[in-house]
């Protein structure tokens, strides 16, 4: 979102529903071939082994009820033209865990030299749950005399560095409902905004079965597809 005029509740989300309506809603060709679908099998997320979705308790044997969703979305103004955002949530998978992954583009020009062809990208990591954090990787020049560049990391921890407790689940929204503050909470235009780019993922799959479901097995990032779907922009998913 572009930088509100003030911290009025209504102007931050202003501007969070400017982006909403900017999110290009997906049409049926692009369903098929920018936006995955999953549900997971039998697996071991934990030190514990679970069963598939189809074996919970009240889930249908035949049920087509997606457990994973990856998608390759564009915002549609001037700041974001051509920037990809690839988003993937899904249940049952390595690790519970919610992050922004910014990865920066690669300058034109490589001034290191044909020995550092392939460089790393730099990558900026958010962490909104379960630990709240900011990581940042960026190449350095490796000590001596070749041109040659590693990566490296920088850390920042809420908890470690001031001492925190954990929050307490919904104790921020509570606290801000008391006081009649509504920057947090979500707004009925925003909301019909976000659903617009929702909608048009569930009619197609709606019509369309899948065939291959369960297609990933609990534990894991979610199915094959999902990975194909970055590798095929010769990109892939991050994982620090």
């Amino acid at each position: 979102m572009e930088p509100p005029i003030g911290f009025e509740a209504d102007l931050i989300r202003d501007e969070k529903v400017k982006v909403f309506r900017s999110i290009r809603p997906l049409e049926v060709a692009d369903v098929d071939a920018d936006a995955v679908r999953g549900q997971y099998g039998p697996g071991a997320p934990g030190p514990r082994p679970v069963p598939g979705y189809r074996e919970e308790e009240h889930v249908a044997p035949e049920s087509t009820t997606p457990t994973f969703v990856a998608a390759r979305l564009s915002i549609a103004n001037w700041r974001w033209a051509g920037v990809p955002f690839y988003v993937r949530t899904g249940k049952r998978l390595a690790r519970r865990v919610t992050e922004i992954c910014i990865q920066f583009r690669q300058p034109p020009l490589r001034l290191f030299g044909r020995t550092c062809d392939i460089l790393e990208p730099n990558i900026l990591v958010l962490t909104i749950q379960p630990e709240e954090g900011i990581r940042l990787r960026f190449g350095v020049k490796n000590p001596g005399t070749a041109n040659q560049i590693a990566p490296v990391n920088v850390r920042f921890n809420y908890r470690d560095s001031f001492s925190l407790a954990p929050a307490e689940p919904y104790g921020k929204l509570l606290l801000d409902c008391m006081k009649g503050d509504l920057t947090l909470f979500a707004r009925q235009d925003g909301i019909e905004s976000m659903w617009a780019v929702v909608d048009p993922l569930i009619a197609r799959w709606e019509q369309v079965a899948p065939a291959d479901f369960p297609n990933y097995r609990a534990g894991t990032w979610g199915p094959a597809a999902a990975d194909e779907l970055l590798e095929r922009a010769g990109r892939r998913w991050l994982t620090l």
